[in-house]
């Protein structure tokens, strides 16, 4: 067995749990102070970024209309028509104003959430594992990054041109909710850079022998 941290070994259980604690308040901080910011800075977060996925001059739109004149198939100019978001509720703007911050918050801070994370669990491992883990903190942060701009820039327009347009009846008009958007916007980008973090995991639990290249393998249809 290879030699732990000494700091690791003689540190008792409470100990570890105050460390813990440490870490998390940290976290919660960078969170706290990255959403300030964003709360802030809301007109350009809501108007130049939130909201342009679902109009015509948000580049990826422009490129697939683009493409799809190149190919004669107009149904690839999506968002074309105006997808109007509409606030029902008193506070609604007010209230989702401050969960978009603390989103973007968590999104902004993630490379220094996983570093606080990383230090948490660094002094456990032995020298073989931390060697294999080199650069975890800028590659985790990295693939998250891809993850999310790949869920804005690609699954978002199709989604919401998608599910703004989609209709069982004439007599039925889509009304947007302002929740509703924000909900799907978020979720999406976020889900987005959770799976582009699925290499990151393989990779450790491939270290830890728990996945073996034949299990892959096998279930990969699954997958």
């Amino acid at each position: 067995m290879g030699k732990k941290e000494i700091k690791s070994e003689e540190m008792s259980f409470l100990e570890h749990l105050e460390e813990l604690r440490w870490h998390i308040i940290r976290s919660v901080l960078a969170i706290l102070v990255f959403a300030i910011v964003a709360f802030i800075f809301h007109n350009t977060i809501f108007d130049d970024i939130i909201f342009t996925p679902k109009n015509k001059e948000f580049i990826t739109n422009r490129l697939l209309c683009s493409f799809g004149e190149l190919v004669n198939v107009t149904k690839l100019c999506i968002n074309s028509k105006p997808l109007n978001i509409i606030s029902i509720k008193m506070a609604g703007q007010f209230s989702t104003h401050i969960k978009v911050s603390i989103i973007l918050g968590i999104i902004i801070a993630f490379p220094y959430i996983f570093y606080e994370f990383w230090s948490f669990l660094k002094p456990a491992l032995y020298k073989k594992e931390k060697k294999l883990a080199r650069g975890a903190i800028f590659f985790s942060s990295f693939l998250f990054f891809l993850g999310v701009l790949f869920g804005y820039f690609i699954i978002v327009p199709l989604s919401v041109n998608f599910l703004g347009s989609y209709s069982v009846s004439v007599q039925v008009t889509n009304q947007i909710n302002l929740n509703s958007y924000i909900g799907t916007v978020t979720s999406i980008v976020l889900a987005s850079g959770v799976v582009f973090e699925l290499p990151i995991l393989v990779y450790f639990l491939s270290k830890a022998g728990l996945v073996t290249p034949s299990f892959l393998k096998k279930y990969r249809k699954h997958s």
